[in-house]
């Protein structure tokens, strides 16, 4: 816990917060300019390092802010729940969506780190997402019911392509600059409808 940080006035802790969100939100973690950051914030580049010894220290501090607020959201929109397949893959998707649309600067900070390259943080940020998904954020391969889908269907091999489908698309979003939500939400939206016609079971196949 970061008490020096958590001293400060709310106001003075959001505004930190904030200008961090939207620096590294639009850079790589190497480009991002710490002085940037604090122009931001309205504090010096000394008293920032007063705060967060160094970037990784401040990244990595935003990353574990992002994963539990996202978890949080996810569970406001029931993502954890026992419920048919793509019902969960929409509630996800309209999650964070929701995220985007309140705070663009923190969801930006979140995809940008989940894309990062840089050996100096990601093996920190890989390691803190086996440490969220081994918890209760589940990853939906486990609950795939083959009663949902097509007969025949090879599940693994077709969540495989549904997310690598998902992954390029959002790294090209990621790629093209700031994100914009709903034409994030209509690609999504687009994919997952055809997703259900492709490999859902059909009430004839129920039969």
């Amino acid at each position: 816990m970061n008490e020096k940080f958590y001293s400060l006035p709310e106001e003075k802790q959001q505004a930190m917060l904030q200008a961090a969100y939207r620096v590294f939100s639009r850079y790589s973690y190497k480009k991002s300019p710490m002085r940037e950051i604090a122009e931001a914030a309205g504090i010096s580049k000394p008293l920032l390092f007063h705060y967060f010894r160094n970037k990784r220290e401040l990244y990595l501090f935003l990353w574990d802010r992002c994963a539990a607020a996202t978890i949080s959201v996810m569970d406001a929109f029931h993502c954890y729940e026992d419920v048919p397949f793509f019902t969960q893959m929409e509630r996800g998707m309209q999650a964070k969506i929701s995220i985007m649309r309140k705070e663009p600067d923190m969801a930006g900070f979140a995809i940008r780190a989940y894309y990062e390259e840089d050996p100096a943080i990601r093996p920190a940020i890989q390691e803190s997402l086996r440490r969220y998904l081994s918890g209760k954020a589940k990853m939906p391969v486990f609950r795939l019911k083959p009663e949902e889908f097509r007969p025949g269907l090879d599940l693994q091999m077709m969540y495989k392509q549904m997310y690598w489908a998902a992954d390029a698309y959002s790294r090209e979003m990621v790629r093209r600059g700031p994100i914009d939500p709903d034409r994030l939400e209509r690609g999504f939206t687009e994919m997952v409808a055809f997703w259900k016609q492709a490999y859902g079971r059909t009430e004839e196949e129920s039969d």
